[in-house]
């Protein structure tokens, strides 16, 4: 049962790293229905970032996070000015290529500047918390992973159902042009919301990296796909749908890596995707919406 529980916990906490990520991705669908593949590897740059930021300057942890946060989200911002807002307009295959051409970028250029070889990464915390006599010990990063996640989750979505920007962000959702009658800067919304999503990326590498300490080019581009899955999973467009979609896919990940095979993962994972698609299309929390014609 311990070990059971173990494996729950260490699903629950790689499950919300997934969530911080499927925020990001979904944020940047629900507004600008386009899929930003390049988003897993602001990821490896905020790890980067947060890494050189610690070892090489000195920084403390919570400055060299705050460091990576503001080079991913110009970052973010720099990406959609250059490479997607003159496709905006642009049939979706189009985006989707610049997509992929802009996360191939990323990492040749993490290569050339940081090199092949993986670095290791410093935990930005140390230590357990163990619970039954000390038969079941958690580590401080994964509590830590999962409180962020619930903060990030539900400041999100009060910030989209509160805040004036974030009701332009539904508004702009619904329809571009209405909201733009109505007086919305779309391109501002949409900037805004691709600076929140690599925001959340530096957040997510930086927390990655200290549960899985090897940062290389490609780090960020398995995450990334899985954090897409679990955005489908539960629903892209959905923040508390992203949220549950990561969860659970981390505990799918966790239970079949302990249980099946841990070369099977992966297959395990995306077959019940397959799986919850075909029996709601939409996702978990998604909504159906039928196409305009």
């Amino acid at each position: 049962m311990l070990e059971f529980l173990s494996y729950l916990i260490s699903g629950i906490s790689l499950g919300s790293v997934y969530a911080i990520i499927a925020l990001g991705y979904t944020m940047v669908y629900g507004i600008a229905k386009m899929l930003n593949f390049a988003h897993g590897d602001v990821i490896m740059v905020g790890g980067y970032v947060s890494l050189l930021a610690m070892t090489s300057l000195g920084l403390p942890t919570w400055a060299a996070i705050l460091l990576a946060m503001v080079v991913c989200t110009v970052l973010g911002v720099i990406i959609e000015g250059l490479a997607y807002k003159p496709l905006r307009s642009a049939p979706s295959l189009a985006v989707l290529i610049t997509a992929i051409g802009v996360s191939y970028f990323l990492q040749n250029s993490a290569l050339l500047i940081w090199g092949a070889n993986p670095k290791v990464y410093s935990p930005i915390i140390e230590g357990t918390f163990k619970l039954f006599d000390g038969k079941l010990p958690i580590s401080y990063i994964s509590m830590l992973t999962v409180s962020v996640c619930i903060v990030i989750m539900i400041g999100l979505t009060i910030f989209t159902s509160k805040s004036k920007m974030g009701k332009a962000m539904r508004a702009c959702s619904e329809d571009k042009a209405a909201a733009q009658l109505m007086g919305i800067n779309v391109n501002k919304t949409i900037s805004l919301t691709f600076a929140i999503g690599s925001a959340l990326a530096a957040i997510a590498g930086v927390l990655l990296c200290s549960s899985y300490p090897t940062l290389m080019p490609t780090t960020g581009s398995m995450p990334g796909i899985k954090a897409f899955t679990a955005a489908v999973f539960g629903g892209i467009g959905s923040i508390p749908g992203a949220f549950l979609g990561g969860i659970l896919l981390g505990i799918i990940e966790s239970l079949a890596k302990a249980y099946i095979s841990t070369q099977l993962a992966n297959t395990v994972v995306f077959a019940v995707l397959i799986i919850v698609l075909l029996v709601r299309p939409a996702g978990l929390l998604g909504k159906y919406v039928p196409e305009k014609v």
